[in-house]
């Protein structure tokens, strides 16, 4: 595993999950001073821009000047990232593994200990979200029918689109 990948996953522990691990305070959407995050981690700020850079999926975000980061999204502690509510394209798409797939199709999406259901804009961004577990499988999302029926979405930073559930009856297997 190279130095930016354990970086990466780092960050993402301490800015979604756990900032309490390395003594800092997420505040109420998300932030933190970079200062404190480069001390509490030990790292340059060289090291943190190439993560940043670097990111594909762009997990992390800088605010305006600089001097504060967050995660784009994937919290499990309580943030409010101010994202307004967006119009979806007509279908979404969700990567999983088949032993999640009978659960999924009964029960629907649920955002387990996050804060929302994430859903990608493309088929081939949800096939590599689902084979980080396994063979992936992936489900369309008629999010077209879901915001006809008044379900509200966001999307992130990134791209990433994110609703509080998805029922079963809007969700297709490919």
């Amino acid at each position: 595993m190279t130095d930016v990948v354990r970086v990466s996953k780092r960050l993402s522990y301490v800015l979604r999950h756990h900032p309490d691990s390395v003594g800092l305070t997420l505040d109420a959407h998300g932030w933190v001073a970079v200062e404190d995050l480069l001390a509490a981690l030990r790292l340059t700020r060289a090291e943190l821009d190439a993560v940043v850079a670097g990111n594909d999926k762009r997990r992390f975000a800088l605010d305006g000047t600089g001097t504060r980061i967050r995660a784009s999204q994937g919290h499990s502690v309580p943030v409010d990232l101010g994202l307004a509510p967006a119009v979806p394209p007509g279908e979404l798409f969700h990567g999983t593994v088949e032993r999640f797939l009978t659960s999924i199709l009964a029960e629907g999406l649920r955002p387990g200990n996050r804060h929302a259901v994430h859903l990608s804009p493309d088929r081939e961004t949800a096939e590599r979200v689902g084979a980080r577990r396994g063979r992936p499988v992936v489900l369309r999302v008629d999010a077209a029918a879901m915001a006809r029926d008044g379900v509200v979405f966001t999307r992130s930073d990134n791209g990433v689109w994110l609703v509080d559930a998805v029922p079963p009856r809007y969700l297709t297997r490919l």
